[in-house]
């Protein structure tokens, strides 16, 4: 190793080693190793960017789904208080006698009524309320409530015979499934009887 005198600046002089050459061999020998690792840490650095870029960006994808689903259902729980309303005014209009005498004296408030229904179901539909209406639709239990069964000759096994509170959906979302009778084919085998 080459040495050279410096001067300090107590004036006093030391021994330091001289700060060898790009031209020496060493330092040649070195220059592309330390390339290569310094190659190697930038691909990687560049990597680490684009995988923290991505996460970044899922995180906000993410993020506006939240707020978008948080601001579709907000209304999710007055909806469903008012079911029961709109129960209630089904009841009112179907327990009106079909009479024309009975008919004639509350007419009129039959139709305030109805109107009032109608109304209300199409003020909620132009928020995504849909209602569930399967009478004759193949029984699915992720939008219906089997309340009963019901031996049914000329319905399908397992097909919807009657409704007995429609069900609705937010969204495609259920709010509540329709409570319902389900069809049941008995079996004619004309085996012994069971029992």
């Amino acid at each position: 190793m080459v040495s050279a005198m410096v001067e300090a600046s107590h004036g006093q002089k030391t021994t330091e080693p001289m700060p060898q050459s790009p031209d020496t061999p060493s330092a040649q020998s070195a220059a592309p190793a330390s390339q290569a690792a310094l190659e190697f840490e930038l691909a990687d650095a560049k990597t680490k960017l684009l995988r923290a870029l991505a996460e970044q960006q899922n995180i906000r994808q993410q993020m506006q789904r939240q707020r978008e689903e948080a601001v579709k259902f907000a209304a999710s729980q007055l909806v469903g208080d008012l079911l029961d309303t709109l129960d209630n005014l089904r009841r009112a209009i179907e327990s009106v006698p079909t009479g024309d005498s009975a008919h004639a004296s509350i007419g009129p408030l039959l139709k305030g009524v109805e109107t009032t229904e109608s109304n209300l179901l199409a003020t909620l539909a132009r928020h995504g309320m849909r209602r569930i209406d399967p009478l004759g639709a193949a029984f699915d239990p992720h939008i219906h409530h089997a309340i009963f069964q019901r031996p049914d000759e000329t319905a399908a096994d397992g097909t919807v015979v009657e409704i007995l509170q429609p069900g609705y959906t937010l969204h495609d979302r259920v709010l509540r499934p329709a409570m319902v009778g389900v069809a049941v084919r008995e079996p004619h085998d004309g085996g012994p009887a069971a029992g």
